[in-house]
């Protein structure tokens, strides 16, 4: 059971990324999904998530608007398109799964985004 990012780098605020997730030795399908990031000294923040129970989507106040979550159930991969980036979005990006948007409990090496002009 494996879940890779990638997709972060360094982008001007204002700008726009779109982070990719792997996942191998399971089905996306059977797991809620979602984004988690974490920025120095700050606390891991749930991003987005889409439901396991019905497929609705979901975001933090912080993102709503801006980031869009996407699975591509062929492909067995997770997206987050992030546009009009600012430098708060600076973090390390995550993706992770379980049994509730909640509970995501699996999680794999992040990728690092860094807003900056």
């Amino acid at each position: 059971v494996q879940l890779q990012a990638s997709g972060g780098g360094l982008v001007q605020p204002g700008g726009s990324l779109r982070l990719s997730c792997a996942a191998s030795g399971f089905s996306l399908d059977d797991y809620a999904v979602g984004w988690f990031r974490q920025a120095p000294g700050k606390e891991r923040e749930r991003v987005s998530c889409i439901s396991r129970v019905d497929g609705s989507l979901h975001y933090s106040d912080s993102v709503k608007g801006r980031f869009t979550i996407s699975r591509d159930s062929a492909k067995n991969m997770l997206s987050l398109q992030m546009n009009s980036l600012q430098g708060e979005d600076t973090a390390i990006y995550y993706c992770a799964a379980g049994p509730l948007c909640n509970l995501l409990g699996i999680t794999g090496k992040g990728t690092l985004v860094t807003v900056s002009s």
